[in-house]
């Protein structure tokens, strides 16, 4: 059990006391050695424990003096008393003011004392119709995707996420978009990475603020997409995002529900590695169509994003397929294909999960200067432009084998 006495019986000079007994008081100078030898020579009452065995934490502050303390097993005292104790024994030598951490031990097998009925008790109801309280009240269940509804001007929300960092998961993402762009569709973007956001330079909007109209955000327009990050408000790209998981995910959720969205076939969001608050938030609160995983060959990346196909399937949300990034590597100088991370591992992770391997895509130098230079590998037309664009179209077949799952609220204005 813990009592918590603080402020509540500091002794303080009363009406009564004398100007000079006050005067007296304030003038002394707390002595810590004398401190200390008070507690040592108290005693708790009922008890041979002195108050100075039973410290565990001692901290003064001028005229006040902070204590935890350990109560001896079967303490029966009053706290209050044991206060105003210490405070009368401790005033001659300059404490103006104690605060007690008191913790009370119970003793193996103890019986849990009856509690006193309160004076002010209700009579017994006798009435049967009347309710009668069965629990305490528990935290609301959130919603699930199927109870969420479709927003009204964003026909299938997409999420491009990785088990773990360095997989190359938002320079596809962004090229994904654009290759859904390409193939005919409205696209829009929005930058979940709310730690890294990366998406403003690679689409060479960096240092733009979106506008703002009626109180919500109006995205802005990058090789034709609607695109919105998190980076566009920060305003400087060395301003690091240094925030607890509720604030991160109250960021996301005003990035998407604050903006006025454009009539979009997809919104392709960009999310942050690895399975957390933000995943679990995005799961409860945003009606997600499908994921699509990316990773990278190598072992240890498999394991990571087999984790994130398992999250989105406890979440109810379909994955659409897995990417294998930086599947090859073919030399400059030589043209020798090199499988630098191991062969074959998005497949196997595919069948494993049951989801389909949308395509791999090599590890070039083109993907990474064209993504710096804000200008992705699908604006540019480099080689990795069609690979790209034959990932999109698969997406969009596992897309078009989907059920309706949201049903579409026309009420909601954002």
């Amino acid at each position: 059990m813990l009592y918590r006495l603080k402020n509540l019986f500091a002794h303080t000079s009363t009406a009564t006391d004398t100007p000079q007994k006050a005067h007296d008081v304030q003038a002394v100078e707390p002595n810590d050695a004398a401190i200390q030898a008070i507690l040592a020579a108290s005693l708790f009452d009922h008890s041979t424990q002195t108050i100075g065995d039973a410290i565990t934490q001692k901290e003064r502050v001028g005229t006040t003096l902070n204590l935890s303390l350990k109560l001896p097993i079967g303490f029966k005292g009053d706290p209050q008393a044991l206060h105003d104790s210490l405070a009368n024994s401790l005033e001659p030598l300059g404490i103006r003011e104690i605060n007690l951490h008191l913790v009370q031990q119970k003793a193996s097998g103890e019986a849990k004392p009856a509690q006193p009925a309160p004076a002010n008790k209700l009579p017994v109801v006798t009435d049967a119709s009347a309710p009668v309280p069965t629990s305490t009240p528990t935290r609301p269940v959130p919603p699930t995707q199927t109870e969420l509804k479709a927003h009204p001007r964003i026909r299938h929300i997409i999420v491009v996420a990785s088990g773990k960092g360095g997989v190359g998961k938002s320079t596809t993402a962004v090229n994904l978009a654009l290759a859904l762009q390409k193939s005919g569709a409205k696209v829009g973007m929005l930058d979940a990475d709310i730690y890294g956001p990366s998406i403003p330079t690679m689409l060479g909007v960096a240092g733009r603020t979106p506008l703002i109209e009626n109180d919500q955000f109006v995205p802005i327009a990058a090789h034709g997409l609607a695109v919105l990050s998190i980076g566009n408000l920060t305003g400087d790209d060395n301003t690091p995002i240094v925030w607890r998981g509720p604030k991160a995910t109250g960021a996301l959720m005003q990035l998407f529900g604050q903006t006025n969205w454009p009539e979009l076939d997809y919104l392709v969001i960009d999310m942050p590695p690895g399975t957390g608050d933000i995943q679990l938030t995005l799961a409860q609160r945003i009606p997600v169509s499908g994921a699509v995983v990316v990773t990278t060959p190598q072992h240890i990346a498999l394991l990571d994003a087999q984790k994130g196909i398992e999250l989105f399937n406890k979440v109810n949300i379909p994955v659409l397929g897995v990417i294998e990034n930086m599947a090859l590597h073919v030399c400059s100088q030589c043209g020798n294909v090199d499988e630098i991370f191991g062969a074959g591992g998005g497949e196997l992770l595919g069948e494993k999960c049951h989801v389909p391997l949308l395509g791999r895509l090599p590890l070039a130098s083109s993907i990474r200067l064209n993504a710096d230079t804000g200008t992705p590998s699908v604006v540019a037309g480099d080689a990795a432009a069609p690979l790209y664009e034959q990932i999109a179209l698969n997406m969009i077949k596992e897309v078009e084998k989907l059920h309706e799952v949201h049903t579409r609220d026309e009420k909601r204005i954002f």
